[in-house]
């Protein structure tokens, strides 16, 4: 599985123990940063794991930053995209399952490092439910047609 992983200067930490993480799992590890704590766009970010995720490039991708709440934002933004920021486990799997989510976007400053990694496996090995939820899924593609611009 490969997986690519974005954050601002907000959710740098989370996103190093993330990566460290998820090479135990021996996932493909795509890292587009930031590497530092001087001030980001956290945009910007959020485009490039969202435009990896949509061409195929990436499998699923994981977005951190203060909150999780502009990540998710932004990357929804990106047509394909079904970003979810989630702060438990039940939420995690249920986004999975139900949404079939291809974007996880966690706060640093909400859940610490230990809820944050089990977030990640049970988002991980989570599949989606398909039949009645892939009607809804179509439902939702269909609003993004209809307000292409």
């Amino acid at each position: 599985m490969k997986i690519t992983i974005g954050c601002d200067h907000g959710g740098r930490r989370l996103k190093d123990a993330i990566v460290t993480h998820l090479n135990t799992r021996n996932a493909q590890v795509s890292d587009i940063g930031t590497y530092s704590d001087d001030s980001v766009d956290f945009p910007s970010y959020a485009e490039e794991v969202a435009n990896q995720v949509n061409s195929g490039e990436a499998d699923l991708g994981i977005l951190c930053c203060g909150t999780g709440i502009g990540m998710s934002i932004a990357a929804n933004k990106v047509a394909g995209i079904r970003a979810a920021v989630v702060s438990d486990c039940f939420s995690a799997q249920a986004t999975r399952e139900h949404n079939d989510s291809n974007i996880l976007c966690l706060g640093e400053r909400v859940v610490g490092e230990g809820l944050a990694l089990r977030i990640v496996d049970t988002w991980l090995d989570a599949t989606f439910g398909g039949e009645r939820h892939a009607r809804r899924l179509q439902m939702i593609t269909a609003i993004e047609l209809k307000n292409e611009s």
